[in-house]
This record gives structure tokens, C-alpha cells and sequence, in this order.
């Protein structure tokens, strides 16, 4: 199972395992939604966020837009350049952070993104300002276990959860070191590639969560290519959890206006598709 490899972790917050603690008392899988923070700007991306909880979203993954995503699709990286035009920074995404905490005080929230944004805020004052935020964890696509030192160990040795992708390619040999230092929940990508561009498959996936639970007792949440309640149905049934992200950010893309801009009513329509996919979750 997996271990950590060193001493001197604190406490985290304590809201994800007790979101999965719940879910596992009601009989359910949990639904997450991954949204980019400021998309398509600060104050809808806000009313989006905001909104989450009350459309039956457990668990929230908040994009931190960067100018080179490489595991990101066409939709997800859209969003983020949305974002970064309309001016969103590290600063405005943790601000973001706190109203929500302020708002939501038991939805856990995980920071998602790329380390260089965050290596250029400085990583002490990135963990001390995330922390006080009230984010629960962090999931940084491209440090691997070889680089723990730069991100993972610091951000555990602060009580901020640290999520670890595992992906159909990640064998019995790799998985011990993926999960080493891997604490809230694992990440499972189903599909090979980028986010977005391939739709998910169930069988595939039973197989693969049955392997991994060999190697690990933490929950686990499948992402890539889940893009109906339907499918986050048939997730939840061999998955703790299943999470959407493109498909929602090509709901704020549909309804900008030709400039870019927010049409009369975008959260609305973003949070009512996301109450319809939540729906999977509780049938």
C-alpha cells in the first residue's frame, strides 16, 4: 500500500476523506467537476465556482490557467487562455479560493495545474497563501515522484493534500512509486492522450481500478473523456469518484458572444448542464 517516504507531516484539512467518508455512508459515487479559474472571467468564473455545491458537485478541481498546458486539450486550454486574457493570475485564483471556502466551508478544493505558475510565485509563499485559502490539495501534472522535493514533500509537510495521476500506461513495476507520496484520493486517466478528445470506456476502466486498488487504499477518481450522466453513471459504479472538465468548459465556450464575452445568463446554463451530469452520480 502506499507510504510516505518522509517524517513531519501535519494533519490536512480533513475534507476529502470526509466527503468520501460520506459518499461511502449514502451508497454512492462522488461527482467532481474541473473548472479554470477566471474562465471567461474573474466575476462569472466566481458565479460559476460558487455554484457548484448547490448543483450536487462533491468536489471541485480549480484550474490554474498557464500559457502551456501540455496535458490539456483544445477546450481545456481555451479556457485557460480565456482566463489569462480576461486577467486572471495566481493571485486572483487564490482569492478565488477564499471566497469559495467563505461560501462553502465542507466542499473540498483542489488546485490543478502546472508548476511553473506556481514556482514563480515561490513556492513557500504559494503553500503558506493556499493553505490559508482553504484549498485541500494540489494535483501538479508535470512533477513526477523524482521531483517530490520541489513541490510534493513541502506541500504535505504543510497539511495540503498531494494527488498523484496514475494513467493506463503506469504498470505494477511504476505504480509503487506514483503512489508513495500520493495522499486525498488518486487520479485515474482513462484514456490515453490529452484531455477532451476521446471518450471514455467502462470495461477498460473496471480493470484498471481493480489494479490499482492492489497498490493502494485511497479513493480514486476517473477523469478524461467523461462527458454525460450517462457515463459518470457507469464511473461511479466501479470508481469512488468520476470528474468532468471539458465538457463543462465547452458549456462556457457556448455561450460567449463573438467577442468573447459572457451572454445574458453563461453560469446559469454552465450550472444547470452540471446539476444534469450530477444526476448520474445518484441514480
Amino acid at each position: 500500500m502506499a507510504e510516505t517516504m518522509d517524517t513531519g507531516f501535519q494533519p490536512d484539512s480533513g475534507r476529502i476523506a470526509a466527503r468520501f467518508a460520506k459518499l461511502k455512508a449514502e451508497g454512492r459515487g462522488g461527482f467532481s467537476t474541473f473548472v479554470s479559474a477566471g474562465d471567461p472571467d474573474y466575476d462569472t468564473g466566481l458565479e460559476i465556482l460558487l455554484g457548484l455545491p448547490d448543483a450536487g458537485v462533491d468536489m471541485i478541481e480549480l484550474g490554474m490557467p498557464f500559457t502551456d498546458p501540455m496535458a490539456d486539450g483544445p477546450a481545456v486550454e481555451a479556457a485557460g487562455l480565456r482566463a489569462l486574457k480576461a486577467g486572471q493570475t495566481m493571485t486572483k485564483t487564490l482569492a478565488m479560493a477564499r471566497a469559495f471556502r467563505d461560501v462553502h466551508p465542507d466542499t473540498p478544493l483542489v488546485l490543478m495545474g502546472y508548476y511553473n505558475p506556481i514556482y514563480s510565485y515561490g513556492v513557500d509563499r504559494f503553500l503558506t497563501d493556499v493553505k490559508a485559502a482553504g484549498v485541500d490539495g494540489l494535483i501538479v501534472v508535470d512533477l513526477p515522484p523524482e521531483e517530490d522535493k520541489e513541490l510534493c514533500l513541502p506541500a504535505l509537510r504543510a497539511g495540503i493534500n498531494f494527488i498523484r495521476l496514475a494513467t493506463p500506461t503506469t504498470d505494477d513495476h511504476r505504480l509503487p512509486t506514483v503512489l508513495r507520496n500520493t495522499s486525498g484520493f488518486v487520479y485515474y486517466i482513462s484514456i490515453l492522450g490529452i484531455t477532451g478528445t476521446k471518450e471514455i470506456q467502462a470495461d477498460p476502466v473496471r480493470g484498471a481500478i481493480t489494479r490499482l486498488r492492489r497498490h493502494t487504499d485511497l479513493p480514486i477518481m476517473v477523469g478524461f473523456g467523461i462527458r454525460t450522466a450517462e457515463q459518470v453513471r457507469e464511473i461511479t459504479q466501479v470508481a469512488d469518484a468520476a470528474v468532468v472538465g471539458s465538457a463543462i468548459v465547452d458549456r462556457v465556450r457556448s455561450n460567449l458572444d463573438a467577442d468573447g464575452k459572457p451572454l445574458p445568463g453563461c453560469a446559469k446554463a454552465v450550472l444547470d448542464y452540471v446539476a444534469e451530469l450530477a444526476a448520474g452520480a445518484r441514480n
